[in-house]
């Protein structure tokens, strides 16, 4: 007896450690790493896209959450009518951006550059720190009915809920040299990431300072309204050869011009 019970205590102390170090090993296991980029790689199934039963028409339908791209009634990107833009008493964007390390990311539906300590710019008197910015083609942005070969889109947040996003439209021409190391490092399928030990996304912006701003959306779902949606006017340029690398992985990555609804489009020139 003094036999049997030495061994079921044995045993309760041993189990609940075995059991621990068990847990501990599952959940080890299962938490998510990226590939490397050498690693073999099986691409998720991705729940919206941009053609077929997952493209933009659809996208309210594919989820609850997405309701609102196609109940919202100011929805991004626009088409701007340049003569119906108001000439308003704006400011110019203060952007105060900063070189910092950058992480390319394939995101499965463009590729995202992500700045952790890139600095910001202020809207309205607030500031917003840039997150990331990634890339549309060919531009959702349409300037008289125009739409250029791609556009990035330069996403900046404040707080957890106030989002802005500064729109670059993006013409061929000459090599861009600031978007250099982030075309040469193009992760070749989704997931796979690249790292930049330095970019500044000032680089990016044209030397024209004329931007539209209106009320708008996110342009992928759930497509969340409430942003304020900047469009610089004048294009900056890339190569033909750094359009065709993205364009090898995304053909088309744009969603269509929504409803204006009444909203107004107000236009900053430089007096």
């Amino acid at each position: 007896m003094k036999r049997l019970m030495l061994s079921l205590l044995v045993a309760a102390c041993v189990h609940p450690a075995a059991g621990a170090a068990d847990a501990a090993k599952d959940a080890a296991s299962a938490a998510p790493r990226p590939p490397s980029p050498g690693a073999s790689h099986q691409p998720r199934e991705l729940l919206w896209g941009y053609d077929g039963e997952k493209g933009p028409t659809r996208w309210a339908e594919i989820d609850p959450k997405y309701r609102g791209c196609g109940s919202g009634k100011r929805q991004s990107p626009i088409n701007i009518e340049t003569r119906d833009a108001e000439k308003a008493v704006l400011k110019p964007i203060q952007f105060d951006y900063r070189p910092g390390p950058a992480e390319v990311l394939n995101t499965g539906h463009s590729i995202q550059v992500n700045l952790p300590d890139s600095g910001g710019a202020r809207f309205d008197n607030l500031e917003h720190k840039l997150v990331q910015f990634h890339f549309h083609t060919p531009s959702e942005e349409r300037i008289d009915g125009m739409a250029q070969h791609m556009v990035a889109h330069l996403v900046h947040r404040a707080g957890d809920t106030r989002f802005a996003v500064v729109a670059v439209l993006i013409k061929l021409g000459k090599e861009n040299k600031a978007l250099k190391p982030v075309f040469d490092s193009l992760p070749q399928r989704e997931s796979l990431r690249a790292d930049i030990p330095a970019l500044n996304p000032a680089d990016l912006l044209p030397a024209d300072p004329t931007y539209f701003s209106y009320a708008g959306s996110l342009t992928t779902p759930p497509c969340t309204e409430e942003v304020k949606r900047y469009v610089m006017k004048a294009p900056i340029e890339v190569s033909y050869r750094q359009f065709a690398a993205f364009k090898a992985l995304y053909k088309m990555n744009s969603r269509p011009v929504q409803p204006l609804n009444g909203r107004r489009v107000q236009v900053y020139q430089q007096p």
